[in-house]
Parts: C-alpha cells; sequence; structure tokens
C-alpha cells in the first residue's frame, strides 16, 4: 500500500487554503502550488493568521503553530508539485480547467503518485481519463472550511482500485476527518441534495414568495438548519452553486435541476457572495445587509 508522507495542493484559493492547513496540521509534508506566486504568497498569510487565532484561543500551542507553518512550501513550480507521493487539485469548479491541471501534471508524476481532485460535483471518471493513471485516481470531497468539517466524501471513478480506495480513506481518516463513500454521478451526495434545495431557495426569492431575511429566517427556524440557504449560497460562492447547478442539469437531463435565472444573473453581475463582498447579502459593513 502507498505510503503517503508528502502532499502537493494544486490551487491555492479559499478550498485550497483549508485543505493545506488540515494536511499540514496532521503531520504531513505539504506543497502549496498556484498558477498565481501573488496568490500562493496571499495563501501562506492566511494560513499564518487561522494558526495564529488557533493559538490565541489556546487551541493550538505556539510551538506546533510553528510546526505546521514549517510544513508548508509554497511551490511556484508545477513539476515539482508533481512529485509528491498524494497530489490534491482544488481548481476552480470547472472541468476544462481541472483536466488542464491534470494533463499539465501528469508527465512529472512519479510512477506511485496518487492524483485526487476535490471537485464537488465533476465526474472523477472523466477527469481520470485524461491521465495515464485512472486505477490510481480518485475524489476527495473536503466541505467548507476545511479546517472545520469534519466530511469528506470519497469518490470512486469507475477504474479507481480498491487500493487507491483504502489509501484515500486511511488518508483523510488521519487527518481526523469522517469519510463517506459516494458514487460517481453528477454532484455525488451533498451537493445533490444541498445545491438544489439553495436553487429553490433562489427561486422563492426570484417569484417574490419571501424575501432574502424571511426565507434565511424561515429555514433556520422552521428546519433548524444553522445557516440560512441564500446565506450558505453566499458562503459557498453562487459561482460555485451555479457550477453544481449545471453539472447536474447537463449531467441528468432533467428541468428540475435549471438554474434559477435569478441566480444566473448574480453570477454575471460579479455579485457572488462573501468572497466577492455582495451576493445575497452586502458584506460592505459591519454586519451582512440583505440585498433584495
Amino acid at each position: 500500500m502507498t505510503a503517503i508522507r508528502t502532499v502537493s495542493i494544486v490551487g491555492a484559493g479559499q478550498m485550497g487554503v483549508g485543505i493545506a492547513q488540515s494536511v499540514a496540521g496532521a503531520g504531513y509534508e505539504v506543497r502549496l502550488f498556484d498558477v498565481s506566486a501573488e496568490r500562493i504568497a496571499e495563501a501562506v498569510a492566511e494560513i499564518a493568521a487561522s494558526v495564529a487565532r488557533q493559538v490565541e484561543r489556546g487551541a493550538l500551542s505556539a510551538e506546533a503553530a510553528a510546526a505546521l507553518q514549517g510544513r508548508i512550501t509554497p511551490t511556484p513550480d508545477l513539476a515539482r508539485a508533481a512529485t509528491a507521493d498524494l497530489v490534491i487539485e482544488a481548481a476552480v469548479e470547472d472541468e476544462a480547467v481541472k483536466r488542464a491541471v491534470f494533463a499539465e501534471l501528469t508527465p512529472h508524476l512519479g510512477p506511485q503518485t496518487l492524483l485526487a481532485s476535490n471537485t464537488s460535483s465533476i465526474s472523477i471518471s472523466r477527469l481520470a481519463s485524461g491521465t495515464d493513471r485512472p486505477e490510481r485516481f480518485i475524489g476527495l470531497h473536503f466541505m467548507k472550511p476545511a479546517t472545520v468539517m469534519r466530511l469528506v466524501e470519497i469518490v470512486r471513478g469507475i477504474a479507481t482500485s480498491a487500493q487507491t480506495h483504502d489509501v484515500a480513506v486511511a488518508f483523510a481518516e488521519s487527518l481526523g476527518k469522517t469519510t463517506t463513500n459516494a458514487e460517481d454521478f453528477p454532484a455525488f451526495i451533498v451537493n445533490r441534495i444541498l445545491a438544489p434545495m439553495i436553487n429553490e431557495a433562489v427561486f422563492v426569492l426570484y417569484e417574490g414568495v419571501g424575501d432574502v431575511a424571511s426565507i434565511d429566517k424561515a429555514l433556520k427556524l422552521g428546519a433548524n438548519h444553522p445557516m440560512g440557504p441564500l446565506e450558505l449560497a453566499d458562503f459557498m460562492g453562487l459561482d460555485v452553486v451555479l457550477a453544481i447547478m449545471n453539472v447536474l442539469y447537463e449531467g441528468q437531463s432533467d428541468s428540475k435541476y435549471r438554474p434559477c435565472p435569478l441566480l444566473v444573473k448574480y453570477v454575471e453581475a460579479g455579485w457572488v457572495g462573501r468572497k466577492s463582498g455582495r451576493g445575497f447579502y452586502d458584506y460592505s459593513g459591519p454586519e451582512p445587509v440583505p440585498t433584495r
């Protein structure tokens, strides 16, 4: 069975940062890559700030914090990142982008390197088919924020070997995560259920059944959800929600997955939630304010 000691994270966005911190916190050597050197520097600073908050709360000692940060190596060279024991792709939720990443990685991979995608909806079998090792390719879908959320969805492609699956499960559990197995269907388990619920909440807003505050209050108090669906959409990123809905709509050929026109309009306007400062809430002030 493959022994994992070094892990490369390809993509230093919000998910990549959280995965890198989680993996380094479990004692692995981490190489953090992004096409933007500036973004890598920002990611390292974000991890340092997150770790500092843990030290302030007493959740982590100063020594452990320093050791964690010392295990993360910024890596601007994708060929260098490819030589790790496990490479986790955490690029944007766009199949063309992900396939391009794997195409560039493949010539530089070591013979025993495992490949994983953090995709939240895209076919693992299709992504694996563009590499030289579909049997050593698997989906590791971390939830956001990866440092807090306990679940990792394990998604096997049609060619994924039993050994690769077992190594992936053991790796995720070594991070203190709980795993669930999902078959390789559009959006897997979590987002197959979650994204359509959010999309329906946007339809409720679009049709004027309720405003943003009313919809979120209704689900928090009426269904005991910790976050309202529109608040959650802003947290996930409306662009991510739309990407998942498009995968479902195209993959299932079912009109029930049609993205709400209002969701499309917000994404086209660049109002994609917390990361842009505006979505269904405006985040420019001290407290989020509903925008509709």
